[in-house]
């Protein structure tokens, strides 16, 4: 059994929910995804103009457009996880960040349900919280993509001409300018 001494506490259980957008990962994802809604914030860590706090209570709130999720870490992550799955059913793309957490019900039921799954090497150094400005998370990290639904292209290909038939083709070698 390993030493107690050396055996970081955080990994078995949670001292705080907040677990604050690392800045360079999340001006990589909005560099590609452009997001319109911060949709779990506070005043001070905010990644969007557009944002819900906690007394504008996000899981109560229609989420429109691109949206990051930055979701609290405790019990309550289920939830939000739900309500991403759930706001990509009705139009909204919405990326989130998330312990790598592949052994709950959640991660079963909606991650992997998700357009994407992206697994984060390396453990994170999440800004804010506790006097030291951050933490490195005790947890691995995933970006989850959840899109709207959309249904697959027709794709089919027709004749030009006006004495064409559908589901014909010509072949190449026929030569229709002599006729």
């Amino acid at each position: 059994m390993p030493d107690a001494d050396r055996i970081n506490p955080g990994i078995y259980c949670s001292n705080t929910e907040e677990w604050g957008t690392p800045k360079g990962l999340f001006r990589l994802l909005d560099a590609e995804f452009g997001f319109t809604l911060d949709a779990c914030a506070s005043v001070e860590n905010a990644k969007c103009d557009r944002f819900f706090s906690l007394l504008d209570d996000g899981l109560s709130q229609p989420w429109k457009g691109i949206v990051w999720m930055n979701p609290p870490y405790g019990r309550t992550i289920a939830q939000w996880v739900a309500k991403a799955h759930q706001e990509a059913q009705n139009g909204a793309t919405v990326v989130c960040l998330l312990p790598a957490r592949t052994d709950t019900a959640y991660w079963h039921e909606h991650v992997m349900a998700a357009d994407e799954v992206r697994f984060v090497k390396g453990r994170l150094h999440f800004d804010g919280g506790h006097e030291t400005g951050g933490h490195n998370a005790p947890f691995p990290s995933a970006v989850v993509v959840f899109r709207p639904p959309r249904q697959a292209p027709v794709m089919v290909s027709m004749d030009r001409g006006e004495d064409a038939t559908v589901g014909t083709r010509e072949t190449p070698a026929t030569d229709r300018s002599s006729q």
